[in-house]
């Protein structure tokens, strides 16, 4: 795709262009080992979000019993918590860019600590509903405000991979929190994965109060403090975040990686009636652990995405002469989108309905792994995207995609279980993989006329002088 003048992102800058040189500055505030042990801190603290899903999933026919609800009123613990996510992650995020990153997180993970002690602490499905909520809430911050971070302490060359090990590091925790949350229900009681989550909210705590420095642009603190915190606090509305999804590029992939994202939830919240059903596997710990291949997916996946994103940005970038498109970047998510993502929810359908056995549960294993790895192959090209778009709102548009994504899925959960009642596994499996090739489709029509997408509607693009 050629650039037109139409696109206020595409002008090509001139090297010593002192507006470069001064933005430049902002990623020379740290050392790249400073950087480094930022970037840990964030994951950790974004790792806990994934916890307090993942451990909760395996654990819910025994909630039910235990409680005296049933499957499907339980599971939605997990759309509520999806929902509470969407608006957490919008408010956190819209503070972020006022008060800091820093001041954010020293907020939302006490929060999330409290909510933990309640869920742990409920014995009716109304409390744990509520409980739920307030821990949603506090771990809301982790993804969207730890993105905002990236965007502020790495140029444009370095932020994918920086962005994809990000993910592979704070992604750890689909790949252990299932297992953990098994090994807990069915060895000792599910309240004491929701323990263990209040432990690792404190232990996330300690580091950012000690390690994590603030990351935002100070004159972005400076005005703040000018117009006064108070005032500010009060003027602030949080949903304005989502205002940023009036860009059709932004709206676009949100609903592509949306697609690609519900062919994870469709393989993993019905485990235990699905494959567990399947198999005849009824021990917590063995539903748990097969959440393993599709978490070590999601490890190996995010930073081999975000290096590849960068590769494909700096290759295109030369091949163009020095002319930045920001849709290039995308083109390294089309694998994981056309190929890995939409197949391994189709072959997930079709080995569970005709493999039966050893080597069906093997063959799972392999698509569950593969689901993985897609899903960030689609995930980190088009987050990082979002960043190089709008830098000076990334936390808010980070935030925005993935409250939309929430909102969407958390409705899309709620029917999984009835859906694959009424039609079978199979076929929903199938559905599920036409949603992400459909979304795969979005991505190419993004790369192809993202330029003139772009100039629709500009709602205060990013451009190389301030990237």
């Amino acid at each position: 795709m050629e650039a037109t003048e139409e696109s206020p992102l595409l002008a090509t800058p001139v090297a010593a262009d002192p507006e470069i040189l001064k933005h430049d500055l902002l990623y020379q505030r740290f050392t790249p080992s400073h950087k480094r042990i930022i970037v840990a801190v964030i994951s950790w603290a974004a790792l806990i979000p994934f916890l307090a899903s993942g451990s909760f999933i395996p654990a819910i026919p025994e909630i039910a019993r235990e409680l005296g609800s049933t499957g499907p009123v339980i599971n939605l613990a997990v759309s509520v918590s999806l929902a509470t996510a969407s608006i957490g992650s919008l408010t956190w995020a819209t503070y972020s860019g006022t008060y800091g990153r820093r001041a954010v997180f020293l907020r939302s993970l006490p929060c999330l600590c409290i909510g933990s002690i309640g869920v742990a602490s409920a014995h009716s499905v109304p409390v744990l509903m509520f409980w739920r909520i307030v821990q949603a809430f506090g771990a809301s911050s982790g993804m969207s405000v730890g993105a905002g971070v990236i965007g502020d302490i790495y140029r444009l060359e370095e932020r994918g991979t920086a962005m994809g090990v990000f993910f592979g590091a704070s992604l750890f925790g689909p790949a252990i929190a299932p297992l953990c949350g098994g090994i807990a229900t069915h060895y000792a009681s599910w309240r004491h994965a929701q323990w263990a989550l209040f432990v690792m909210g404190l232990f996330a705590f300690i580091p950012v109060y000690l390690w994590l420095p603030e990351t935002l642009d100070p004159a972005a603190l400076d005005r703040s403090k000018e117009r006064g915190k108070w005032l500010t606090f009060l003027n602030i509305n949080p949903f304005n975040s989502l205002s940023v999804l009036r860009s059709p590029n932004i709206l676009i992939l949100t609903i592509a990686g949306t697609a690609a994202l519900l062919t994870d939830f469709v393989l993993m919240i019905p485990l235990s009636y699905t494959i567990g059903k399947e198999y005849n596997i009824s021990n917590e710990a063995l539903i748990g652990a097969f959440f393993l291949p599709a978490g070590f997916g999601n490890i190996v996946g995010a930073p081999t995405a975000g290096r590849m994103a960068d590769k494909t940005v700096v290759y295109w970038r030369k091949r163009r002469g020095g002319e930045w498109v920001p849709e290039d970047r995308l083109r390294a998510a089309l694998w994981g989108a056309g190929f890995f993502v939409p197949m391994s929810v189709l072959l997930a359908g079709l080995t569970i309905k005709y493999v039966p056995g050893t080597p069906g549960i093997v063959l799972n294993l392999i698509w569950l792994f593969m689901n993985g790895i897609g899903v960030d192959f689609t995930l980190t090209p088009l987050t990082a995207y979002y960043v190089d778009i709008l830098h000076s709102r990334s936390a808010e548009t980070m935030a925005a995609s993935a409250s939309f994504r929430a909102l969407i899925i958390a409705f899309a959960t709620a029917g999984m279980l009835p859906l694959i009642n009424s039609i079978g596994v199979t076929a929903t499996d199938t559905l599920f993989a036409v949603i992400a090739w459909i979304g795969f489709g979005l991505i190419l029509l993004t790369i192809w006329y993202g330029d003139r997408m772009r100039a629709w509607v500009d709602i205060g693009y990013s451009t190389v002088r301030d990237n």
